[in-house]
């Protein structure tokens, strides 16, 4: 008996698979994300939390993950219109632009429509095709139908998705052994000018990403600069979606753990952005996929 090494059919295979670079997605550069672990973990108890999306806690996920380390940029945004076009479709929501445009400030005046083709467009580079269905093609995405994650990572190895609100919860508030009020990991509300600007900026309007302070699972402004769409719908109702994180018009308390609003798919407004997230993570998806493999043996 003896060991043989299969790298080059691992090789093979990876390469059929949609592995991207960790900050490089279709030609969107600085797509930089950050891990998520403790799969399985439990959700938030505390009375304070407004349950949506599970009526044991929110923040409970059962998977590892990665979520954007900043909110998605003009910059981004922009590469990604003038690679696949402007989102648009039978549904409203594709009528406005940003209104803060500076190449690293989040992009803003999006609609969750236009997100879920952003998130189409980095999984599969169609803004129909991916996580979120809709019934035309890419010139013309049509009307959005539904959300099959499965299917997706079935199809391209790794789906691009806007996190749902328990995917953002954990990644926000979660220690490691229950959750914080803060993004911070602390209970104690971030205050305007020392804690990076969370809220009442000054000048008024959304900072670049990446310039206030480090959160306590690596990310920046979960709790500020522009309110994040959530994939989660109001309690089963397509007809209003999540935000959460509050943004520079709001107040601090607006980006603790228990603030969160909803909203129509199709509202666009200036103090609205996102982040992008990525299942399974990448490395899970290896281990899965390939780790068997590796560890196989032949008769000579």
């Amino acid at each position: 008996m003896r060991k043989v090494r299969v790298l080059a059919v691992i090789v093979c295979m990876m390469a059929a698979v949609n592995f991207a670079s960790a900050d490089t997605v279709r030609g969107i550069t600085n797509l930089d994300f950050v891990n998520i672990g403790h799969a399985g973990n439990p959700g938030d108890t505390r009375a304070t939390y407004p349950d949506i999306a599970n009526p044991t806690g929110g923040g409970a996920v059962g998977y590892n993950y990665r979520i954007g380390k900043y909110e998605v940029t003009n910059a981004q945004w922009n590469a990604f219109t003038a690679a696949a076009g402007a989102p648009t479709g039978s549904d409203s929501g594709y009528e406005y632009g940003a209104v803060f445009t500076g190449a690293q400030q989040p992009t803003n005046v999006v609609s969750w429509y236009g997100v879920a083709q952003f998130c189409n467009y980095l999984t599969s580079g169609d803004k129909s095709k991916g996580a979120y269905l809709f019934s035309g093609n890419n010139t013309n995405p049509g009307a959005f139908l539904e959300i099959n994650r499965d299917a997706a990572i079935s199809s391209y190895g790794i789906a691009y998705v806007i996190p749902t609100v328990d995917e953002w919860y954990k990644a926000a508030y979660y220690t490691g052994s229950g959750y914080s009020t803060y993004a911070f990991g602390t209970n104690i509300e971030p205050i305007a000018g020392v804690n990076s600007d969370y809220a009442y900026s000054s000048p008024w309007g959304p900072w670049d990403v990446g310039t206030g302070t480090m959160e306590q699972n690596g990310t920046y402004d979960m709790m500020g600069n522009v309110s994040e769409w959530n994939e989660t719908t109001y309690y089963g109702d397509n007809s209003f979606r999540i935000l959460r994180g509050g943004s520079y018009l709001n107040s601090s308390g607006s980006g603790s753990s228990y603030s969160m609003i909803h909203i129509s798919p199709t509202w666009e407004y200036y103090d609205i952005g996102f982040r992008v997230a990525e299942v399974p993570e990448p490395a899970t998806l290896f281990l899965l996929t390939f780790g068997g493999l590796i560890l196989r043996k032949r008769k000579a």
